[in-house]
């Protein structure tokens, strides 16, 4: 995690803010992001690759790693708990709730995923209101089912955004029924994006 923090600080140097912000006061949202994360590595790493992702510079090792420790995170949840009940959405990064699958669809929400062709992207709507949304066929939403448990991991809040723009969270899920994985956000665009 030392290496991840000495990349953190690198990238912050280099780093102008996208839309006209503050740069410094959206380092400090990203370090409160940490901060919050106390002792817990899972969190912190996904709050470190967030801020790698603002700065412009996350290397894929981060973010591999961010996926592996996140995803042993939401498999050890659902393996304490014997009767998951639907929680609320996570607001920040590193927690974890249960929620279901409510909608399987193409990325436009037009169609149901399993009939769809895989040009037609992917997404998700889950009973705590998240969503999930995939420009490319997401493997692992083409193998769930609508009810299917799903455990959700907030990993990423885009920091560098226009003023009220709150697109582009993305949560890491993992299908308790069918076994299958994702990170995707909950929009078709990022923050400042059409």
């Amino acid at each position: 995690m030392s290496a991840i923090d000495a990349l953190v600080t690198k990238a912050y140097a280099g780093f102008e803010p996208a839309f006209g912000g503050d740069k410094r006061g959206i380092a400090r949202k990203l370090v409160a992001d940490r901060n919050a994360c106390k002792t817990d590595a899972a969190c912190i790493v996904s709050a470190q690759n967030n801020a790698l992702q603002t700065y412009g510079n996350a290397p894929q090792w981060v973010q591999d790693y961010n996926i592996a420790l996140i995803g042993k995170k939401a498999l050890d949840l659902a393996a304490r708990t014997l009767k998951p009940t639907d929680q609320l959405l996570p607001v920040s990064i590193g927690k974890c709730g249960f929620t279901h699958i409510t909608a399987l669809t193409t990325r436009l929400g037009d169609d149901p995923l399993e009939a769809a062709s895989p040009e037609a992207g992917s997404a998700a709507r889950f009973t705590n209101g998240g969503t999930a949304v995939s420009y490319d066929r997401e493997p692992g939403l083409a193998s769930s089912k609508v009810g299917d448990p799903v455990v959700i991991c907030l990993i990423a809040i885009p920091r560098d955004c226009p003023k009220d723009d709150l697109r582009g969270m993305v949560y890491y899920a993992v299908d308790l029924a069918a076994k299958g994985a994702w990170a995707l956000p909950d929009s078709q665009h990022l923050c400042g994006g059409a």
